[in-house]
């Protein structure tokens, strides 16, 4: 008859096994943090994909940034903050992107270095505790970035934001103190007052109306409309933000870009949702076969020792 021994559990056997399961379950916490990771990304993208589609396109829902012709001269187009739409989307985007991951993974990575540390390794043996550290971090990381992305912002923005700025009078307004004695045309000045109307917080819409209604019965009437350099994109936005609707023919020249915008973010909005569904349904996936592993790791280490 064979000997008792044979039937014996080898040690090191068990703590290979051991091993091998506490792998398994590292690889499946990471997955479950990179699903979760894209999870948060793809949610924070729902409330941000409709503006995304339309920069694409040169659109916006509202108007975000002042445009100034270039037919009024060097005078005050040097202070027109051109850039563009989607550019400043993309850049808000990869911040976000940015700020989300760094500070998701970096408050991991900052809570297995500290509990090398005696003082916090018996700290955070508590999960509660050990929570409040991650958050902790997580909150240092993300303002820390932020602080980073709104210093780098250049001094033509600050110049920018003093030329549109006022309280409650648009006439308080650098921009329209610099239109009152220019030789510029009343098109072109309402133009640029309803745009610095629409740009006040919150949008002034008692002046912002009467203006546009200028720049339309302008269009009609004005045989120089066309030389004035309007950005057809920007009067698409004013006249949809005040009246729902385009009511000119320069504005309805972008009926095409805004149709194609329609069509995309309905394919993004979709797209992201079915993300959502199968990233959520992943990260809890995983989550739960490493807390299983876990379980199972901690009954084997109990045996063993």
């Amino acid at each position: 008859m064979p000997a008792i021994d044979e039937y014996a559990l080898n040690p090191q056997h068990l703590e290979s096994g051991v091993k091998l399961l506490k792998k398994r379950q590292r690889n499946l916490m990471l997955l479950g943090i990179t699903s979760t990771s894209i999870l948060l990304v793809s949610v924070m993208g729902l409330f941000v994909q409709q503006d995304f589609v339309y920069s694409f396109f040169g659109l916006s829902t509202q108007v975000e940034q002042l445009h100034i012709p270039s037919s009024i001269g060097e005078s005050l187009t040097s202070f027109g903050y051109q850039s563009d739409y989607f550019v400043n989307l993309l850049s808000w985007f990869g911040w976000l992107f940015l700020k989300i991951f760094a500070s998701f993974i970096g408050a991991f990575l900052t809570i297995h270095v500290l509990r090398k540390i005696k003082f916090f390794s018996i700290r955070f043996q508590s999960f509660v505790l050990k929570f409040v550290g991650w958050l902790v971090a997580f909150i240092v990381i993300w303002s820390g970035l932020t602080y980073v992305q709104y210093d780098l912002r250049d001094d033509h923005h600050q110049e920018y934001q003093q030329l549109v700025r006022y309280d409650k009078n648009i006439q308080d307004s650098a921009l329209a103190q610099e239109l009152r004695d220019a030789e510029i045309a009343p098109a072109v000045k309402s133009y640029l007052l309803a745009q610095t109307a629409m740009l006040h917080r919150p949008i002034d819409r008692a002046t912002a109306i009467p203006q546009v209604r200028v720049l339309i019965q302008a269009e009609k009437n004005d045989p120089h409309f066309l030389d004035y350099g309007f950005k057809p994109e920007q009067l698409w936005t004013m006249q949809n933000q005040l009246f729902n609707q385009t009511l000119t023919p320069m504005a309805e020249s972008v009926s095409k870009q805004v149709a194609q915008a329609e069509i995309l973010n309905r394919v993004v909005y979709w797209a992201l949702l079915f993300i959502i569904v199968v990233t959520a349904l992943i990260s809890m996936a995983m989550f739960i076969l490493a807390s299983r592993i876990k379980s199972r790791v901690i009954r084997i280490e109990q045996r063993i020792y």
